[in-house]
């Protein structure tokens, strides 16, 4: 038995399996035991992901191409959809950057190529058709899913992500990006103005494979965008 096929359990609060938690993303872990497990099976999820799609892809599966024992997937993660969901964090977080050029015309459209070079990624599209269904599964499990519903409704009111959804750290981050943009006198744009008339687009063509995400075009995503912001 490996290092990695032992139960983690510093790792292994209890509970923690229950949902995949932004909170536990590659920023709070430093190294370790407990990272190099977590770097093993998000690695052979990923690859299992782009050999055969995220349907239905048992935990043992991963146990085998990762080395990790069941034993340590289960108790962290408990399922499938919550690896995905972690693997797109991680993705998010530590591969595409929210981008900090001096003005937000710059920012957004260097935020749109790196989404649209993200999705051109072999396993783009089926990592994002993964990260769909994973979080429709997530976000439809436990009792209390109709308050959930309710409180994700308040928060894209108030123009944010609640935090236990999968794209919250990657809103706080572009959340950071807006207000600089506004501490330096210029426009204020809300959350899902950018989500919505930038990152949206970009996922639809890539779900349908619709091609034409060059320069030109999501410079125009930019201009529509920033056309929406408050003076």
């Amino acid at each position: 038995m490996t290092e990695e096929q032992r139960d983690t359990t510093d790792d292994h609060e209890p509970g923690r399996g229950n949902r995949a938690e932004p909170e536990s993303g590659p920023r709070r872990r430093t190294g370790g035991r407990s990272a190099r497990v977590r770097e093993a099976v998000l690695k052979a999820t990923a690859e299992l992901i782009a050999e055969q799609g995220h349907e239905r892809i048992p935990i043992a599966e991963i146990a085998e191409r990762s080395g990790v024992h069941q034993t340590s997937i289960y108790r962290r993660w408990r399922t499938t959809n919550a690896i995905v969901l972690d693997l797109s964090q991680e993705r998010l977080t530590s591969l595409w950057a929210v981008p900090d050029t001096g003005s937000l015309r710059g920012d957004l459209l260097a935020y749109a190529r790196r989404a649209a070079a993200s999705m051109a990624e072999p396993d783009g599209a089926v990592l994002l058709r993964a990260l769909i269904a994973g979080a429709a599964e997530e976000a439809g499990t436990g009792a209390d899913a109709g308050a959930d519903a309710e409180s994700v409704a308040a928060y894209v009111d108030a123009g944010n992500i609640p935090a236990t959804h999968p794209l919250a750290e990657r809103g706080r981050d572009l959340l950071d990006m807006l207000d600089r943009a506004a501490s330096r006198g210029e426009p204020r744009l809300r959350l899902f103005d950018v989500l919505d008339g930038i990152l949206a687009p970009i996922y639809l063509r890539t779900l349908f494979r619709i091609p034409g995400t060059d320069d030109a075009y999501l410079g125009s995503l930019v201009d529509k965008c920033l056309a929406h912001a408050d003076s």
